[in-house]
Formats: structure tokens, sequence, C-alpha cells
């Protein structure tokens, strides 16, 4: 697999799959640009070489064609920024207009598309689409590799069209490397922490992971439902009662395979699901009805950091509890200290995207651990043993 550090861009239009789908509030400001800072190496080792870049990326989920709410115009002033210098946008991802842009582009020059999914093409993996698209520049890049598990028309589609000018951007080559490092250059102790809601979506990394780990901490709103598995009450906790005998079987099989799995102790329960609800704090299992679960208790966060901070490889995927709720933010938080310190002390640790990226930069703690990746569902089916599209298209 080529890297652009084995690319000389001198003189070509590089065509680079990012993956600017960022958050944006009411007002479409970038509340969170951890992608957008991600890709300034690759897109400046680019220009650097007297190349120029045609950005192409999705945002959101528009479901009927342009959607202005979706609109990449909206983070055109942020990338100005970002990059330092203007930042062309062009009003389609397709058609003359683009095209013309595309080919009148000097060496320097950075070029927006507009959104990708505006195209119901793009999901479907179109050859069509991929093929126009590739008419833009004359080497691709993909650097996105939060969309590597889709086998869409700008992430795997399109390579075909550049048999021998393809090559992976610094974003894709760091993910998959670091990922490497919690999956096959592991240093002992081992402790994943898994959060999240729903055991549904974790159930074959946990799975996995029963095979690589010494620890293995469950918490967030999946914890509820292993919680009800041991005869707990759970109240108005979220629950996914088709999982309680799979919630069961994991609990076996962290025994067989002489794995810690460490469920919560204790729980900080409210009223009702907002920032100003009442709370109590109750032990795991004691939850009266009409109260929920919505973060983990002081005992809970007492063990789960003392094992954390005495780890070697720590993996962090999905927060504690509902963090973006500062009440109930506490555990989630906790967490992220203990990561930073058993990184001071030389573990290694990746952040595994999505909201646990988003708590960790939300927290400060961005810069304070090893790796924080920007891929959440594409880290996980990497670390499930799934090919990834968007990877496989680059080897083939």
């Amino acid at each position: 697999m080529k890297t652009v550090e084995d690319y000389d861009f001198a003189g070509k239009r590089a065509l680079v799959r990012v993956d600017f789908n960022v958050p944006l509030n009411e007002q479409f400001e970038i509340t969170d640009d951890t992608r957008i800072r991600a890709a300034v190496p690759t897109i400046q080792k680019i220009l650097k070489d007297g190349g120029s870049a045609i950005l192409m990326s999705h945002l959101g989920r528009p479901k009927n064609g342009p959607t202005d709410k979706y609109s990449l115009r909206h983070i055109v002033a942020h990338l100005s920024e970002a990059f330092g210098q203007e930042v062309k946008f062009a009003p389609d991802c397709i058609g003359d207009e683009t095209l013309e842009m595309a080919q009148n582009l000097k060496p320097g020059e950075i070029l927006l598309l507009e959104n990708l999914r505006f195209y119901p093409e793009e999901e479907k993996g179109d050859v069509a689409f991929a093929k126009k698209l590739s008419k833009l520049g004359n080497v691709y890049v993909n650097d996105a590799f939060g969309t590597a598990h889709r086998a869409h028309a700008s992430t795997a589609i399109i390579a075909q069209f550049f048999p021998h000018d393809k090559v992976t951007g610094y974003v894709m080559q760091s993910e998959l490397e670091n990922a490497k490092k919690v999956l096959d250059e592991v240093e002992r102790p081992y402790t994943a922490i898994m959060g999240g809601s729903k055991i549904s979506d974790k159930i074959l990394i946990i799975e996995r992971l029963l095979d690589k780990v010494d620890n293995l901490i469950i918490g967030g709103g999946m914890s509820h439902t292993f919680s009800k598995a041991q005869g707990g009450s759970i109240g108005n906790s979220l629950l996914e009662a088709d999982k309680i005998d799979l919630a069961l079987e994991l609990i076996e099989k962290a025994k067989a395979k002489g794995v810690k799995l460490y469920l919560p102790v204790d729980n900080v329960i409210a009223d009702k699901f907002s920032p100003d609800a009442n709370t109590d704090l109750v032990n795991t299992g004691e939850i009266p009805d009409g109260w929920e679960g919505l973060d983990v208790g002081p005992k809970s966060i007492e063990i789960f950091t003392d094992v954390i901070k005495n780890s070697k490889t720590i993996l962090w995927n999905g927060p504690l509890g509902v963090f973006e709720f500062e009440k109930f933010a506490v555990g989630s938080r906790a967490i992220a200290e203990a990561i930073v310190e058993g990184t001071k002390n030389g573990a290694f640790s990746l952040i595994g995207g999505g909201d646990s990226a988003a708590a960790v930069n939300q927290f400060g703690f961005g810069e304070a651990v090893s790796y924080v990746s920007t891929g959440g569902g594409a880290l996980l089916e990497y670390m499930e043993g799934k090919t990834l599209p968007g990877v496989a298209a680059l080897e083939a």
C-alpha cells in the first residue's frame, strides 16, 4: 500500500477523500474539528510537493438530495483558517462546472467539493458516479478512515480508476498502525473499557477482545442489561431484553478465558433523562422504578481507575455515562483522567473514535493520550477482523 510519503505530487491534482463529517451547532459552527485538524498534514504534503488538492467528503445523512443543512459550504471558512489559505468551493461534486474548477486549480490551491451524499449513487457504490468523480484528479488519496468500512463510490469503488496512482493519507496510515498496537503488539496488562448504550453494537468486538485482554471494564447503558441478567432491578434504565442470555454468556466466556470482567457496583440515577434531573446514588441492581442509571458511581470509578492506571495497553470505546450532561459526565471524565495517568506511566492508550473521542476532546485530554481515533464504526469493524472496503481498495 503506497502512502503519501512515498509519492511525489508535483504537478498533480490530488483527489482526496477526507472525512469532514463534523458536528455543527444550529448556527452551523463546528463544535469539534478533530477530523479537520487530522487531515491537515496530508493536504500540506500534497501542496508542499507542488500539487493541488481537491477535497471530497460527506456531511450528515441527507435523504432527498441537496439540503442546505448538510451543505459543506458551512465549513469553508473554518477550513480556510485550518489550512492557512483560501479554500475554494465547488457548488457540486460532479458536473462540467466542477470539472472546470478542478482542472483550473494551480499548484498549492485547495478546492472543496459539495457533499457527496447529495447523490444517492455515493452510498450505493455506483461505478458510473465514481468514474465521474475520478475525472477531477490524476491521483487518488484516501485519508478517510472513518468511512473505510463503507463500500461507497468515493471510498472504495473510485480506486479502480487510479490503478497506479492511489495512495493512503497520513490519517488512514496512522489509524491502521495504532489499531495494530491494540490487536497484535500488546504489552500487558491489557485493559479494554467498553461503554455506550447497546451490547448489540459491541458483541463482536467484546468477543474478540476476550481472546486478547486481561481486563474488560463494561459501563454505559449496556451495563444495565448485564445487571438485569444477574437478577438486578434497573428501573427505567436502558435494556436490551433480547440480549440478557448473551450478557450471561459473555460473563461465562470471560471466566473461562481468565479475563477479569469489571461491571459497575454503583450507579448515579436520575428521575428523568435531562441535565436538570433529580439524582441519587444506589448500588447496581437496586435502581427503583421511575429512575434510570445515567452514570457509574464513586465505588465503580475507584475500582475502574485502579485497574486502568496499572495497565500497559488501554483501549477505550464508548462513554460510561451520559457525558453530554455535566451531572452525568463524572464517570467518563474519571476514566479519561485514569487513562491519561496510565499513559504518563508508559502505557499505550487508544481512544476508539465516536463518542469516546468526543468525550476525551471535551475534557481537554486529546493530546495526553497515545492516539485518538477518528473512526468509530470503522475502527470497531477493523478490530472485529472484518475487511474494510476502503482499505482493501488501496491494497488491490
